[in-house]
């Protein structure tokens, strides 16, 4: 009998795999789910946002890292908002060592301490509601001399305590909000809300990020809102300060100026010593000087002086100068107290000699003390305009020097003052290594263009300096055979005997573009570039090309008789 063979049922294979993709599918599927959920289902919880601080300070739709303190109606806002946040870093100055606090714009210059109520507006007293305090390191100053002198608008929410702070002219787009909607801290519907409208309210529009605004809400909450939900409405601005009109430098209206620097040295020269000065509207002699750490000056005036010059129909702008001393520059510069006594003074001064305008000259001034003195000129300009006073400043050419150039800061300083006299001179000077002219044409030209052009103080503020003297330069051989070289100062008429008694033939020399001759003492070769018509006649040219305010001469001893002449047509009927 046989076995009957019965053949093994075959295991089937890949049901894990059916397995792995059903898994896979299931997860997908969750993943699909719980993607749309978080992009489609709003988040329902809401938040209190946690600034870290009392009274946080909203600007331009951001929290500032500092808040302010806040007394009843009255806000300080911190030292370090001020000047880097709302732009006023060189109009509000707090110097920590003395507690003074200085605040200026184009006509006012506001000084009080910190714990102190009491101020000065200019001349006149002023009084603060609250003081300026020191807390934890940071300066405080009190909003409302902010708001006067610079326009700024600061809001106060006493319900969240957020500090908004608008600065003068700031136009802000509002957008009209149903009371349905949310705030959320980022541009998602999954954020948390920070603040649901409960009824209709207006939101000021910071900003706009992936299809959202960025806005603040009625209670100063920063935050976004979905940019369907908003309609836009009018344009916030905050209204600008109330001005006085502006100072009018220049009152001889229509003409150029012509000043001429007269040097005193020891004593003003009588009248009888000057001659008429026939065209030259401006004089200005070099009369008070800083003598000592603390900020005072010494005066060489003489109302004599000034009595000539105003019966020739001339104004005086008297020159101050640091003694080209830059130790006591330093000093004196450093602290408002002594930078304010060197103010009293000019401003007593000023009114003493019956002048009509200061010409600071300020040279051999180290670098560390370029921000304080266009602080010194920030805090003395509105005073002297409020005197009626034109206020001029001199700056030499731009060049690597640290003492004579670095330090003037002339973008900042042709914002303030009224005129820049551009000393456009000492191109060569007096120990100079090799010799050359005083002022080259080129070199007038350059010096004047990247002042413009770099700094963009405007042409109607420049005045050109010129040059009423020249040098001889002496080149002599020493025993080695290597050229020793001098010069010595000299007045146009002083040259121009040179040339009668030597009977010298001028040369043109392209390159400077004045004339030139050469000659031999002792087997020294003397060579002069020449100044004199000619050369004063294409100066003037050049401050005719640029539209400049005017020109000034140094220095009025230096003259010819018939230069003044040439100089008044040169401005006034040439092209």
């Amino acid at each position: 009998m046989h076995t009957a063979y019965i053949r093994p049922r075959r295991r089937r294979s890949g049901g894990w795999l059916k397995w792995l993709v059903l898994a896979s599918g299931l997860i997908a599927m969750a993943a699909g789910m719980w993607a749309g959920w978080l992009r489609f289902v709003p988040n329902g919880s809401v938040i209190k946002p946690n600034y870290g601080m009392d009274h946080p300070i909203v600007y331009r739709g951001e929290v500032m890292k500092a808040g302010a303190i806040v007394e009843g109606d009255t806000v300080k806002l911190p030292f370090p908002v001020i000047q880097d946040t709302l732009g006023l870093k060189n109009k509000v100055v707090y110097e920590q060592a003395t507690g003074s606090i200085v605040l200026t714009n184009d006509n006012q210059v506001l000084r009080f301490r910190t714990n102190a109520l009491t101020a000065k507006l200019n001349g006149s007293p002023y009084a603060l509601r609250v003081a300026a305090e020191v807390k934890d390191g940071t300066a405080y100053i009190p909003s409302t001399p902010l708001e006067q002198l610079y326009g700024i608008r600061i809001d106060v929410n006493q319900a969240t305590g957020l500090v908004t702070v608008m600065q003068a002219g700031d136009a802000v787009q509002q957008a009209a909000a149903p009371a349905d909607t949310v705030i959320r801290s980022e541009p998602t519907i999954r954020a948390p809300i920070v603040e649901r409208i409960t009824a209709d309210a207006k939101v000021r529009i910071w900003g706009e990020r992936e299809g959202w605004y960025r806005v603040q809400s009625a209670d100063g909450q920063i935050g976004y809102a979905a940019k369907n939900d908003l309609t836009l409405t009018t344009v916030e601005q905050t209204a600008l300060p109330q001005e006085p009109p502006a100072f009018t430098a220049w009152k001889l209206i229509g003409s150029k100026i012509n000043m001429t620097w007269e040097a005193v040295y020891q004593k003003t020269p009588t009248p009888a010593q000057i001659g008429s000065l026939p065209g030259v509207n401006v004089v200005s002699p070099t009369w008070f000087e800083l003598i000592d750490n603390a900020g005072h000056l010494q005066s060489k005036a003489d109302m004599t002086y000034v009595n000539w010059a105003h019966s020739q129909g001339k104004q005086v702008w008297a020159v101050v100068s640091n003694g080209f001393e830059p130790d006591r520059t330093t000093a004196a510069l450093a602290s408002e107290t002594t930078r304010f006594q060197m103010i009293q003074q000019i401003l007593a001064f000023a009114e003493m000699y019956h002048l009509q305008g200061i010409n600071l000259d300020f040279e051999n001034v180290k670098t560390s003390d370029k921000d304080h003195f266009v602080q010194f000129v920030r805090e003395l300009t509105p005073l002297l305009h409020e005197q009626g006073l034109v206020v001029s400043i001199d700056v030499t050419p731009k060049s690597g020097s640290e003492l004579w150039s670095k330090f003037l800061d002339r973008a900042a300083l042709g914002q303030v003052v009224d005129y820049m006299m551009l000393m456009a001179y000492d191109e060569h000077w007096a120990s100079s290594p090799t010799a050359g002219s005083v002022a080259s044409l080129p070199w007038v030209e350059q010096s004047l263009n990247r002042i413009l052009q770099e700094d963009l103080v405007p042409p109607a503020k420049l005045v050109l300096g010129m040059p009423l003297y020249t040098r001889v330069w002496t080149e002599k051989k020493d025993a080695s055979g290597a050229v020793k070289v001098s010069s010595k100062a000299l007045g146009m008429d002083a040259v121009a005997q040179i040339i009668k008694d030597r009977n010298l033939k001028p040369a043109y020399d392209a390159k400077s573009g004045q004339h030139y001759v050469e000659y031999t003492v002792n087997g020294a070769l003397q060579r002069i570039w020449i100044e004199d018509g000619f050369s004063i006649q294409a100066r003037i040219a050049i401050a005719k090309k640029y539209g400049l305010a005017g020109v000034a001469t140094w220095q009025r001893a230096f003259q010819t008789d018939s230069i003044w002449n040439v100089i008044q047509q040169s401005l006034t009927k040439f092209p």
